[in-house]
């Protein structure tokens, strides 16, 4: 079985690359924002507190001066210092270090053995997709030899301002979802009309789609402001014409012929992305999905480790419930640079409390239900494309198989099942799966906003087309067009 792609990968090194722009200005921000001194075997320097902006750095020291735990603080400051290190290699364009055994000993050696067949590449001359996979598994291992900072996620605060910032749009889909789920309630007929099922159908995986462009790991400069803007339906009824690829018709095909044929067990698979607002519409389409008979049973993947920024882990899922459980608490609470500018926050008024509440009580039941659970695997933090898990994870692979739909969400979802490699934009998306597509017996979907250079599926003479519109990277040689979540693709490989 051929376990990665033969098509060349892109390279940190390549400056028409997004690579390049992300190894040099996106990581060391999302490590730390702005000058940090660390000390380093070139110049030694005192640590101290970073500005007051996003960070790694910034999270853990904040958490830091909360504690009076000394041997918590101890750990605490360490970790600050390996992070602050960690930065400084890659500013430095320093090798890959090897991964310290943090418990997890197959993973740490698959990371250590990719370095060394790689010719233990530096930061600045390497394959990004797996660069960029180990920089959040090393910050991990930081975290998991402590005694105290195990299970921290030092990604959570930002998560959590994040949602609270999407208030806008969480509070419009809670009404429109609370109509629907009345609607399939009070005309049970409404699931057999074809017509309007295949219309809400479209609207949930549309607003599932563009979720995902409050991706953390890339909205290193935007403000609350900004992320508003790119969610709520007026925003996505004006981004319906930048779906380059859409395969939505015949995804619902698929669900709809295994309910018509009476199938018992017709489970969808949510490979997820983002926590926050992504995952709250995430829910939501699984909710419809449930509601509407589509699906009989949800099953969502979340990541082990705190991985690229925003990435669902299984704690973000209760903690998620538990914000729309109290919609008052989590919303009407100052944070602490609310506090710092004395901003209060809007109140939340009775009805946008009961949207939110029902909204609660549905996702709570179908989880108790076990219509909607979280299946959690290590493996979707591993350093490779998913063109190898068919062989190395064989178990998931059988699982996934099982499913009459698996929903891979967002851009890196798709550019590990792609490769991440440098395709012709022409080529055939279930060409470009490798094991992963034609024969695999997994139908594969892949909803992914463009935020990486990798793209397939495309019509002749539409990459050049869009290269050509302004800021869309002309005769550069870059694909710029692809780099800023504003075009779309949503592809399907069918299992046989």
């Amino acid at each position: 079985m051929q376990l990665d792609a033969g098509t060349p990968q892109y390279m940190t090194s390549d400056p028409t690359s997004f690579a390049s722009n992300s190894v040099r200005q996106r990581w060391p921000i999302i490590i730390v924002r702005g000058a940090v001194m660390v000390s380093t075997p070139d110049e030694p320097r005192l640590l101290t507190r970073p500005p007051r902006q996003t960070g790694a750095v910034d999270d853990v020291y904040r958490a830091v001066s909360k504690t009076h735990d000394p041997e918590k603080q101890a750990e605490g400051k360490k970790i600050i210092e390996q992070l602050g290190n960690l930065k400084y290699e890659v500013q430095h364009d320093r090798k890959l270090s090897p991964i310290a055994d943090d418990g997890y000993p197959d993973e740490v050696a698959a990371y250590n053995k990719e370095i060394a067949d790689l010719g233990n590449p530096s930061w600045l001359h390497v394959p990004w997709l797996f660069s960029e996979c180990y920089m959040y598994r090393r910050i991990s291992s930081f975290f998991q030899p402590t005694k105290h900072w195990k299970n921290y996620d030092v990604f959570a605060r930002q998560k959590t301002d994040s949602f609270r910032g999407s208030r806008n749009a969480v509070l419009e889909l809670a009404s429109r979802y609370k109509e629907l789920v009345e609607q399939l309630r009070a005309d049970k007929d409404v699931t057999h009309d074809d017509e309007a099922e295949k219309l809400l159908f479209a609207e949930f995986f549309d607003i599932c789609l563009w979720g995902n462009a409050t991706d953390l790991s890339l909205l290193t400069s935007l403000t609350y402001e900004d992320i508003q803007q790119l969610q709520g339906s007026a925003a996505r009824k004006a981004a319906e014409k930048n779906i380059l690829v859409n395969d939505l018709p015949a995804s619902y095909e698929i669900l709809h012929k295994a309910r018509a044929e009476g199938q018992k067990e017709r489970r969808v698979d949510f490979v997820l992305d983002n926590a926050g607002f992504e995952l709250y519409v995430d829910l939501a389409l699984a909710g419809f999905l449930l509601s509407s008979g589509l699906a009989t049973q949800v099953i969502l993947r979340p990541k082990s480790i705190p991985w690229f920024v925003s990435d669902v882990l299984p704690g973000d899922f209760s903690a998620l419930l538990n914000a729309i459980s109290n919609p008052k608490a989590f919303f009407e609470t100052q944070t602490e640079d609310e506090q710092l500018q004395g901003k209060t926050p809007e109140p939340v008024s009775d009805k946008e409390v009961q949207d939110l509440v029902f909204v609660f009580q549905e996702w709570a039941n179908l989880h108790v239900e076990g219509r909607l659970i979280m299946r959690p695997n290590r493996y979707w933090t591993a350093g490779g494309s998913f063109w190898r898990l068919p062989h190395q994870a064989p178990e998931l692979y059988e699982d996934l198989r099982g499913a009459e739909l698996v929903i891979f969400k967002g851009d890196l979802n798709y550019r590990k099942l792609t490769g991440d490699a440098r395709w012709d934009p022409t080529t055939p998306f279930q060409e470009a799966l490798g094991p992963m597509g034609k024969g695999s017996g997994v139908n594969v979907l892949s909803l992914r906003t463009c935020k990486a250079d990798v793209v397939v599926g495309l019509p002749a003479g539409k990459d050049e087309e869009l290269k050509k519109t302004e800021g869309g990277g002309g005769d550069s040689g870059a694909r710029t067009w692809a780099w800023h979540g504003k075009w779309a693709v949503v592809c399907l490989s069918q299992r046989s």
